[in-house]
């Protein structure tokens, strides 16, 4: 492969990762605002569970040399402090 192909495939998976943690956060934001409350086991069960598979992809994506360990950690630490912040914001009374 050249080089900006592979350029190319690692913007690519960024890109799909990021967007993949885009959805999370989403898919907590709605649940919070329409569904259920953070002391839910409902709540805490979805957002394990999409946790879990967006470090799994970022785990694939860092081994397959498409995305540097650097920026998939970073990637979920974003994540982890935007969701942090919104559940403290719906705590708050």
């Amino acid at each position: 492969m050249s080089l900006e192909t592979i350029a190319v495939h690692r913007e690519k998976a960024y890109a799909l990762l990021k967007a993949d943690a885009n959805k999370i956060l989403k898919l907590i934001e709605v649940q919070m605002e329409n569904l259920t409350m953070p002391q839910c086991p409902l709540y805490e069960e979805v957002l394990d569970t999409q946790m879990f598979g967006l470090s799994k992809e970022i785990d694939f994506a860092i081994r397959l040399g498409l995305v540097d360990e650097i920026d998939g950690k970073q990637l979920m630490e974003s994540l982890e402090k935007q969701l942090t912040v919104l559940h403290e914001a719906s705590t708050k009374p």
